[in-house]
């Protein structure tokens, strides 16, 4: 399945959320993967940041990431560099965009 998702960086800083996607941990990215994302892409438009990704169960990935100390860490991380904090705990599978169109 694919969801896409939308989220704000604040405005001061945007360079610090750039930086810390290069480095994102090897740790957690393995975990994201084990989760069932096969892929996952962040564009940033201005402020806003919209989120593809592709996985077999978003649901199942929230859910095996949710206490995961190093997302815990990271969700902390981007707490301090967001505008809008995307809760995945509290919204869930529920969490995406929803589909308008699609080229058939």
């Amino acid at each position: 399945m694919r969801v896409a998702l939308h989220t704000k960086v604040r405005a001061d800083r945007v360079e610090e959320y750039e930086a810390a996607h290069r480095e994102v941990p090897a740790e957690l990215t393995a975990a994201i993967r084990a989760a069932g994302a096969t892929s996952w892409t962040i564009w940033r438009s201005g402020t806003d940041l919209f989120h593809v990704l592709e996985c077999a169960d978003y649901a199942r990935l929230l859910a095996e990431l949710e206490q995961l100390p190093v997302n815990v860490a990271w969700q902390a991380r981007m707490a301090e560099l967001l505008d809008v904090v995307h809760d995945y705990s509290g919204d869930g599978a529920d969490s995406g965009l929803p589909v308008v169109w699609e080229l058939p």
